[in-house]
């Protein structure tokens, strides 16, 4: 019981720090160095705990994918790519019906946080000539955001989830594509179904265009197909980008600044690190032991803790940070199952929150009742939680 005492305490002020909008970077080497101290944890197997971090090769290859993730978002805005792919769409698409739901869902894509306020206005162009609510426009501008965070690699919430669970990224994503397709099936059922197709017309898309969209082929078909580590994809990637566009060593050397963020190496080394002293305390054992004891199910606690700190911070990477290496160490909760389901959890609890980025300025540029924009969302987490159940409970 003081076990789980230690870690809600430390869990608590995790979740406080980062409502109050503390940076994630500072709040989860403060939550490990808060965990050792509960403990009474000796210097010398804090500091030794913390240098295996600093040389796991787990922590190390986080660091590489997540800058070079940063690094191929800056090349996809800076060579003009991105635009290319969002002109091939308008040239393609006649319905504006699934213009208005392309837009959102190209420019999800990239990682951008608040990247919904891009998307925005280009869901109101595509909205001119038939007729929707500015509610249904703010929900179909969210909605049609957010599947990717599910299975995309190049969201760092699925990077981190995989590493800290050690299920291999394909794997993962596989798991939670049943939750992406809910989103979508969510945001056609309750944003686009009943409206009228449009009057836009087809326009004749250039070769460039559509290789615009090879970047992220080649990122995404070697991870799913062939299960080849995320690190060396995005290296290769990026480099052959560096080649294709003739890059001089002034560009590239800019692009990796602005690539390398001292938040998301903060955020790395903290999240290892405190997994490693929950081991090292011997915290996970002892509550794995406390819930078997007592016959505590399972099912609750992996939805109530991702649910909660997701619900709080409105970040993907706050609850995976915050709650993954407490869960991972439950009985039962190693299975991929288990912790695919944790992780719907935490999302929806994201996708709920009134602190999320995204949400806030997609209601405030259509200026939408959140009330309504909100009973729409929680439709759609209903769904998406119906399915992770059925898939928790199948197996």
């Amino acid at each position: 019981m003081a076990d789980l005492l230690r870690i809600f305490l430390v869990f608590t002020v995790m979740v406080l720090l980062l409502k109050r909008k503390w940076n994630l970077g500072i709040v989860m080497p403060l939550s490990a160095v808060l965990l050792a101290i509960l403990y009474m944890l000796k210097p010398s197997l804090f500091f030794s705990a913390f240098l295996d971090t600093l040389t796991d090769s787990i922590t190390l290859s986080l660091a590489a994918v997540l800058t070079l993730i940063r690094v191929f978002e800056y090349l996809m805005r800076n060579t003009g790519i991105m635009q290319k792919m969002m002109d091939s769409l308008h040239g393609l698409l006649k319905d504006r019906r699934i213009l208005m739901a392309s837009m959102p869902s190209l420019i999800g894509l990239l990682p951008s946080m608040g990247g919904a306020v891009f998307s925005a206005p280009m869901v109101e162009e595509a909205s001119r000539g038939i007729v929707v609510s500015k509610e249904k426009k703010a929900f179909i501008n969210y909605v049609f955001r957010h599947p990717w965070e599910f299975v995309s690699p190049l969201y760092p919430g699925i990077i981190l989830a995989a590493a800290i669970t050690s299920i291999p990224l394909r794997d993962m994503i596989i798991l939670n594509a049943p939750y992406a397709l809910s989103l979508l099936i969510a945001g056609y059922i309750w944003g686009l179904a009943g409206l009228q197709s449009g009057q836009g017309t087809i326009n004749k898309v250039s070769a460039s265009s559509l290789y615009s969209f090879i970047p992220l082929f080649m990122i995404i078909a070697p991870v799913m197909i062939f299960g080849l580590k995320l690190w060396m994809t995005m290296g290769l990637v990026v480099l052959g980008m560096y080649v294709f566009f003739r890059y001089s060593a002034k560009d590239i050397t800019k692009s990796l600044r602005e690539g390398f963020s001292g938040e998301i190496i903060l955020i790395i080394i903290g999240v290892m690190t405190f997994k490693t002293i929950l081991h090292t305390t011997g915290a996970i054992d002892n509550i794995s032991s406390f819930f078997s004891s007592n016959n505590i199910p399972l099912l609750p606690v992996l939805f109530i803790l991702p649910f909660l700190s997701g619900l709080l911070t409105g970040l993907t990477v706050g609850f995976v940070a915050s709650t993954f290496p407490i869960i991972i160490g439950l009985p039962g909760a190693q299975e991929p199952g288990a912790m695919a389901f944790a992780f719907a959890s935490g999302y929806v609890g994201v996708l709920l929150s009134p602190v999320h980025l995204c949400l806030v300025l997609t209601r405030q540029y259509f200026d939408a009742s959140l009330s309504q924009v909100f009973r729409l969302i929680a439709r759609s987490v209903i769904l998406i939680m119906a399915v992770a159940l059925a898939l928790y409970l199948k197996h």
